[in-house]
C-alpha cells in the first residue's frame, strides 16, 4: 500500500517560524511516495497508510534548525522516533529529501549540497521510491523487484518501535544501537548508548561515554535476570535470539498487547523507558522505566561490594568474607574502590580435601539469594548444578558460580563487580570463600533448630490429625475453613458487618489503575501488590490486589476487610471499599500522597523534610493509633506487623497505621494468643513471637520501640552497623543512652538542640519498649502517658535480643514480609553448602 504526502498543520504544533502551505495560501501537491522527480519539501509531510506515523521536517527548539524525522501522528504530546540529519541540521528555508540516481536517500539544501545520505551504494539500474510503512519504518524500494534497499529501522537513533531490534554481527563487524539525544531540544548524538552485548547469554548495556552506566543482567528465557520488575507476572515485549556459532544476537521489540502504539526510548539522562498508548486517546502511559535505583547504576559499591536495593535508601556493604579496601573512604561513602578478601583462598587441590591439623581447609561456597549477578560472567559447559559447583571448586581462578534454569552454569574468574541484592526476585549466587569464613558452628545451630522444629511440627501434626478424625466421626462431616469460590466469598461477607464500605465494580478499578499498569505500582507485599488509581471524579485511591496464588493472602484479605471496616481513627488508614470478581480480590483505601514513613526516614534527601518536631509528632500519632487498637475501640486488636513501611503519611505528615492483614482480634479477657505459623518482619518481631509464636499487645509494643529508635536515628534496623564491632541499632542506642542520655542517637542531619529533653525521654521509652521479657515492657496506655507527661521513667535493662544483619542472607529471611518464619523453604535458602 502506498503512503501519501500532504500538507499539514505540523508546524502549528511545533511552533515553527517557517509558515506552512496553509499560511501562504498556496496549493500543495498530493503525491504518494518520495522519488527523484517528487521529493519531500520542507512544507510537506509523508504519512503512513494507516495514519499512525508521519515523516517531515521539524524543529524541536523552535529555531530555524530543521531536521527530517518520523513521529507519531495521532498521539500528543508529540514523540520523535527517528531523525535523519541529527548531526547536520538544515539552516536554510528550502530543502528536499529525494532519491539519488544510485538509489540512496539524500537530503539537499537550497544550494543542492548533500546534508545527509542513507549511505547505501546500491547497484541497480531500476528506479526507486521511498515509502513510510504502517510500522513507522521508512524504506527505499526497488520499483521492479519490490525489495527493500534501505530501511530506517536498521539505522535507529534513540528509539525502538515494534518489530525493530538491537543486534550484533561479529563476522561482519556490525552492530545496531540506540544513541540518546544531546538534550531534549538537540537531536544530535548524546553521551548515552544502549547496546546488546556479545556475552553468552547476552545482556543489555547502557554506556555513558566510554564507561558502563547500567546493565540488565543476563537474559534468561523471557526476561533480563537483573531487572526484578520483569517478574513472572510481567508480559515482556522483548524477545531474544542468539546464535553463538555464527556470532550473532538480536533483541527485538514486539507490540504491547491491547495497545495501538508503543516505543522504547533512550533518554538524555540514560534511562530506557517503554511507553504505550491507544491512538484514539491523548497521552502516553509509562510501561517500564530503568534504572530505578542508585543500586542499578554500574559498580555503585565497587569490586566485591554488594548494593542492597530496597524501597528505602540503597546501601553498600562488602560481600561475605570481604572487607573494605580503604576503611576511611568506605566510611565516608566513597565505595568505588570496593572490597578485598579478608582471608585468602587455599591452594587449588582439585577434588581432594586439604587438611591442616585435622581441620578441613578446602574452600567452600556461601550462597546468596535474590541477586543481580555480577558482570563479566562466562558460560561453562556443565550439565547440572552439582557439576557447576565441582567445576568451579576445581578451577583455582573461579571466584563464584550460579546455575540458572534456562541458562546453565555461569562462572566468574575475576572480581565480582556490579552485584546487587533485591528484596525479591533475582538469582542465587555462590561465592567462593576460605573455609574459616563459612561459620560452621552457625550452620550446626541452624540444623539443630530445624531438626527440633520439624520434630515438634510432626508431633503437633499427628495430634491435630487425630483430633480431626475424632470430630469427623462425631459430626459426620468436616467443615472447610476457607471457601475460595466467588459466591461463597460474597455470601460470607453478607453475614459480616461491613457497613459503611462501598462495593467497587472491577472495571471501575481497572480503569482507575490503567488495567493495573506497572507505572501505577506502589509496592509489593507477600500477599499481593498495591497500586495507585484515580476514579472518574478525580479522587485518588490506593488498591491492594490479592495474589490469586496465595492461600494465606485469602485469609489476610478477609481478615483486613472484616477488621478495618469496624475501626475508625485519625491515625488509622481508612478503608473505602472492596471488590470481588472471579479471581480478583481488591481492597480500596484512601491514597496517602506522602506514601510511607520509610520513604522519608531512610532517604538521604527526603529525611531532611521531617525534622525532630515532625518526627515526635509521628511517634505520638502512632502511639495514639495503637492506644485505640489495644484499648479504646470496641475491639481489641493486635497489629502484628508494625514497621516503617506500614506507617503512611498524609499531606500534613500525620501518621496512619496501615496493613491489617496480619492483625488479630482479642476478647476482653484475653491477654495473649499463640500461632504455629509466624508472620511478620524480622527485626520488628518480639523474641517471644519470633521463637515461640506467642503474641500479645506487648508484641506490638516491641515493634513500636524498634520504630521509635528508627525514627530517632533515621537508620533502618536491618541494615544498621556502627563502628569496628558492627554494633546494631539496639547496642548503639543502649550505649548512647548510657553515656549521654541518648542525645547523640538523634539523626545528625536534623540535630535539634532545643528538644533535648523530649529526645532523651523518647530514647529511654524506646529502650523500655524493646525489653527482652514482655512483662518488662510498658503497655500502650503507659507509653502514651510517658510521651505526653514529665513523669519519672523506669530504668530499662540492656536489650539482649538482637538481629544479626552482618551476613548477606536473602532479604526473605532478614526482612521476611508475610512469610512463615519456620517454613522449610526459607531454611533451605538460609543454609550454606560446600
Amino acid at each position: 500500500m502506498m503512503a501519501s504526502i500532504s500538507s499539514s498543520g505540523f508546524y502549528n504544533l511545533a511552533k515553527e517560524t517557517i509558515p506552512t502551505c496553509e499560511h501562504r495560501k498556496i496549493s500543495c501537491r498530493h503525491i504518494e511516495t518520495i522519488t527523484t522527480s517528487s521529493p519531500l519539501s520542507i512544507r510537506q509531510t509523508l504519512s503512513s497508510p494507516n495514519g499512525s506515523f508521519e515523516l517531515g521536517f521539524f524543529s524541536p527548539n523552535s529555531s530555524r534548525n530543521q531536521y527530517v524525522g518520523i513521529w507519531f501522528k495521532k498521539v500528543t504530546p508529540r514523540v520523535y522516533v527517528w531523525v535523519a540529519n541529527r548531526e547536520n541540521p538544515v539552516t536554510s528555508s528550502t530543502a528536499n529529501l529525494t532519491i539519488s540516481s544510485n538509489g540512496s536517500l539524500i537530503l539537499l539544501d537550497e544550494k543542492q549540497k548533500v546534508l545527509w545520505s542513507s549511505g547505501e551504494e546500491v547497484v541497480t539500474s531500476n528506479k526507486c521510491r521511498a515509502e513510510l510503512l504502517d510500522s513507522g519504518n521508512l524504506v527505499v524500494v526497488d520499483n521492479v523487484t519490490g525489495t527493500y534497499l534501505w530501511q530506517s529501522m536498521e539505522h535507529p537513533t534513540d528509539t525502538m518501535l515494534p518489530l525493530s531490534s538491537l543486534m550484533y554481527d561479529i563476522p561482519n563487524n556490525t552492530r545496531r544501537v540506540l544513541t540518546s539525544w544531546k538534550s531534549n531540544t538537540d537531536p544530535s548524538s548524546g553521551e548515552f548508548v544502549a547496546e546488546l552485548t556479545q556475552d553468552v547469554p547476552p545482556q543489555g548495556l547502557v554506556w555513558k561515554g566510554s564507561s558502563p552506566y547500567w546493565r540488565s543482567g543476563p537474559w534468561v528465557e523471557t526476561r533480563f535476570s537483573g531487572i526484578p520488575e520483569m517478574d513472572a507476572t510481567y508480559v515482556n515485549p522483548l524477545t531474544m535470539v542468539q546464535d553463538v556459532v555464527n556470532g550473532t544476537g538480536v533483541l527485538t521489540f514486539c507490540a504491547i498487547r491491547n495497545f495501538d502504539v508503543s516505543y522504547i526510548k533512550l533518554t538524555t539522562d540514560g534511562s530506557l523507558d517503554i511507553y504505550r498508548s491507544n491512538s484514539d486517546t491523548t497521552g502516553w502511559i509509562q510501561h517500564f522505566e530503568g534504572p530505578l535505583s542508585s543500586c542499578d547504576l554500574y559498580g555503585t559499591c565497587g569490586p566485591n561490594g554488594l548494593c542492597i536495593r530496597s524501597f528505602s535508601t540503597p546501601t553498600c556493604k562488602c560481600l561475605r568474607g570481604f572487607v573494605p579496601k580503604s576503611d576511611d573512604e568506605w566510611n565516608n561513602g566513597n565505595w568505588t574502590r570496593g572490597c578485598v578478601r579478608r582471608t585468602e583462598l587455599s591452594s587449588c587441590q582439585g577434588n581432594s580435601s586439604s587438611t591442616t591439623q585435622g581441620k578441613d581447609t578446602t574452600d567452600g561456597f556461601y550462597h546468596v539469594a535474590n541477586m543481580k549477578l555480577p558482570d563479566s560472567y562466562e558460560l561453562a559447559s556443565f550439565n547440572d548444578a552439582e557439576q557447576c559447583h565441582q567445576g568451579c571448586l576445581r578451577n583455582c581462578s573461579c571466584s563464584a558460580f550460579s546455575y540458572i534454569n534456562g541458562i546453565g552454569c555461569l562462572v566468574w574468574n575475576q572480581e565480582l563487580l556490579d552485584t546487587v541484592q533485591f528484596t525479591e526476585g533475582g538469582e542465587f549466587l555462590s561465592i567462593r570463600l576460605a573455609r574459616s569464613e563459612l561459620g560452621q558452628s552457625k550452620r550446626i545451630k541452624i540444623v539443630v533448630v530445624i531438626t527440633v522444629s520439624l520434630s515438634m511440627f510432626l508431633i503437633l501434626g499427628l495430634v491435630a490429625f487425630a483430633c480431626w478424625r475424632y470430630r469427623l466421626k462425631k459430626n459426620g462431616q468436616s467443615r472447610v475453613a476457607i471457601e475460595t469460590s466467588e459466591d461463597s466469598w460474597k455470601n460470607n461477607l453478607k453475614s459480616q458487618d461491613v457497613s459503611g464500605l462501598d462495593y467497587f465494580e472491577l472495571h471501575t478499578i481497572q480503569t482507575a489503575t490503567d488495567n493495573f499498569s506497572i507505572s501505577n505500582k506502589l509496592g509489593q507485599g507477600g500477599f499481593g501488590t498495591v497500586y495507585k488509581g484515580k476514579l472518574n471524579d478525580g479522587k485518588e485511591i490506593a488498591i491492594k490486589r490479592l495474589s490469586s496464588s496465595s492461600v494465606e493472602g485469602t485469609e489476610e484479605f478477609m481478615n483486613e476487610l472484616k477488621l478495618i471496616s469496624k475501626l475508625q481513627h485519625r491515625n488509622l488508614i481508612r478503608l473505602l471499599g472492596y471488590s470481588i470478581e472471579g479471581e480478583e480480590k481488591l481492597l480500596i483505601y484512601d491514597f496517602m500522597v506522602n506514601k510511607s514513613l520509610d520513604t522519608f526516614l531512610f532517604d538521604l534527601k527526603k529525611k531532611l523534610e521531617i525534622d525532630w518536631p515532625k518526627r515526635f509528632n509521628i511517634i505520638q500519632g502512632i502511639a495514639r493509633g495503637l492506644l485505640y487498637l489495644h484499648r479504646d475501640s470496641f475491639l481489641r486488636v493486635v497489629h502484628r506487623d508494625l514497621k516503617a513501611s506500614n506507617i503512611l503519611l498524609d499531606e500534613k505528615m500525620n501518621p496512619k497505621i496501615a496493613d491489617f492483614g496480619l492483625a488479630r482480634m482479642f476478647q476482653r479477657t484475653q491477654n495473649q494468643d499463640n500461632t504455629g505459623r509466624v508472620f511478620g518482619t524480622l527485626g520488628y518481631m518480639s523474641p517471644e513471637y519470633a521463637f515461640t509464636g506467642t503474641f500479645s499487645e506487648k508484641s506490638d509494643i516491641y515493634s513500636f520501640g524498634v520504630l521509635m529508635l528508627e525514627i530517632i536515628s533515621g537508620r533502618e534496623i536491618s541494615s544498621f552497623s556502627y563502628g569496628k564491632e558492627d554494633k546494631n541499632l539496639f547496642a548503639y542506642a543502649w550505649e548512647s543512652w548510657s553515656e549521654t542520655g541518648g542525645v547523640d542517637l538523634l539523626d545528625q542531619d536534623i540535630a535539634d538542640s532545643d528538644s533535648v529533653e523530649a529526645l532523651m525521654r523518647c530514647v529511654q521509652i524506646g529502650l523500655l519498649c524493646v525489653q527482652h521479657q514482655a512483662m518488662d515492657r510498658p503497655n500502650i496506655k503507659q507509653v502514651v502517658s510517658m510521651l505526653t507527661s514529665t513523669m519519672d521513667l523506669p530504668t530499662p535493662k540492656q536489650p539482649v535480643f538482637v538481629l544479626d544483619s552482618s551476613d548477606e542472607e536473602s532479604p526473605s529471611l532478614k526482612s521476611n514480609d508475610h512469610k512463615d518464619l519456620f517454613s522449610g523453604e526459607e531454611k533451605k535458602q538460609a543454609q550454606e553448602s560446600t
